[in-house]
């Protein structure tokens, strides 16, 4: 989605620039055919209010963007109102108190900037152009995540306006229930996030990033080295392995391997990547390069230009596993072999998750989190790639914990994105803030949750 450039406005169904603005919400080029009966840009919290007012007078279903990448296009339903929150997004900085107050149409990149005028830090989404909404609500995979937490983590309150059209904060100490809901329940939650209040942290002096890249015939050592070696992997290094049809300095499919490190000196850096550097596989790279300093923003900045550019239509879909590495590597070479072309990529994350979060709605993930981005151009492809992520990951789910929803594709294929117990929950506190259902859920279920 493009950074809003004009003030929002209400356009009804078939007006004029109706379909240019509803589709001008997602990051992806597909349309998807479906489209609400109204479109509101809100400006400002007033708009949001009367917007949610108005879905109850007209009994219309509401939908709500921020501005990222959602794949899936959760957001665009047929009927309904859909609230696009781009332009609510402001960011105040509290340096005394480590406290941010951003709006969730703020990008990542620009309250990484603001934050860094004062010294501070907060795991922003690894995207430059993702907006807070969906990134804080979904969990929030950002950078320094293994130290800092997930991102919903350092939430401390938020303002929200309700399905019965009241603007209410919520927090540990007040509405205790819709805070635990609205950390972790993505674009099925059920209200209208207008501000979030962040915990934000002293800003690492120290950021790099060691690379390795190998040619296909390595896979199968490569990932069951990197199984072997992930659960010593310091927690401030992000430890990634990642399939393309043109991998760097070999222009050629590939696999590389990426290790962002964030700490406080070059010395220890260069020491937490040191299981890279000095790793058995070293002298099997066809390309290496040595610990390059490189902020998250320009490495963000980066990987906007060659994998994730816009316009793009997408097939996309993940999964946690804690299965042993020799028991994915079949669908591995699999993903490989069918992988669409540039900038069509394949990611493992070695996550290792601590042993215990805070109480919240997000509850699900793994040893190493896999995620398929099928990327192309031209419509004619859309039968060709359209069904290729989640067929593979049915293949795999078998050896698959469940799903992030921030990678979700729900409406192919329904898997678990919570624990059994904590959806049930969440369902129980949606019965009381939104009886009517009046907000939109995700676009499946798991089978044993279908309500």
């Amino acid at each position: 989605m493009k950074r809003p450039t004009a003030a929002g406005r209400t356009i009804e169904r078939g007006g004029q620039g109706f379909d240019a603005a509803v589709l001008g919400t997602s990051f992806s080029g597909r349309d998807p055919g479906t489209r609400p009966e109204v479109l509101v840009q809100a400006n400002t919290v007033f708009d949001v209010l009367q917007a949610v007012r108005r879905a109850r007078r007209d009994n219309l279903r509401i939908a709500v963007c921020s501005g990222g990448h959602s794949w899936a296009q959760n957001h665009l339903r047929d009927g309904g109102l859909l609230i696009d929150m781009s332009r609510l997004n402001t960011v105040e900085v509290d340096a005394e108190r480590r406290i941010a107050i951003a709006g969730p149409g703020c990008w990542a990149v620009d309250l990484d900037l603001q934050l860094k005028r004062h010294g501070l830090f907060f795991p922003v989404a690894h995207a430059v152009d993702v907006g807070l909404g969906g990134f804080l609500l979904q969990g929030g995979f950002g950078w320094n995540g293994r130290n800092l937490g997930l991102a919903c983590e350092s939430v401390v309150g938020i303002d929200v306006v309700t399905a019965d059209g009241q603007l209410i904060h919520a927090s540990a100490d007040e509405h205790p229930d819709l805070f635990w809901a609205a950390r972790g329940s993505g674009p099925g939650f059920f209200g209208v996030v207008v501000r979030f209040h962040l915990k934000v942290y002293p800003r690492p002096r120290t950021a790099a990033i060691a690379m390795q890249v190998f040619r296909m015939k390595h896979l199968d050592e490569v990932f069951l080295w990197a199984d072997r070696v992930g659960p010593e992997v310091p927690c401030s290094v992000e430890f990634q392995l990642l399939l393309s049809r043109n991998s760097p300095g070999i222009f050629a499919p590939g696999i590389e391997i990426i290790a962002p490190v964030i700490t406080d000196s070059w010395r220890q850096a260069r020491e937490d990547v040191s299981f890279l550097t000095r790793g058995p596989l070293r002298p099997k790279a066809s390309f290496t390069t040595p610990l390059l300093p490189m902020s998250p923003s320009l490495l963000s900045r980066i990987a906007a230009r060659r994998i994730f550019p816009p316009a793009m239509r997408w097939s996309v879909d993940n999964m946690w596993s804690d299965a042993p590495m020799e028991q994915l590597l079949p669908g591995l070479r699999r993903i490989a072999d069918t992988l669409p072309p540039m900038p069509s990529h394949v990611l493992m994350l070695s996550w290792h998750p601590p042993a215990q979060r805070p109480d919240m709605a997000f509850s699900m993930e793994g040893r190493n989190y896999l995620a398929l981005y099928g990327e192309w151009k031209n419509p004619k492809d859309d039968a060709k790639y359209g069904g290729w992520a989640a067929g593979h990951m049915r293949d795999l789910a078998p050896f698959a914990k469940g799903i992030q929803l921030a990678d979700e594709n729900l409406a192919q294929r329904p898997a678990r994105f919570m624990s059994d117990a904590n959806l049930a929950r969440l369902d129980a506190i949606r019965a009381t803030y939104d009886p009517e259902r009046r907000f939109f859920e995700w676009r499946g279920r798991p089978a044993a949750a279908v309500v």
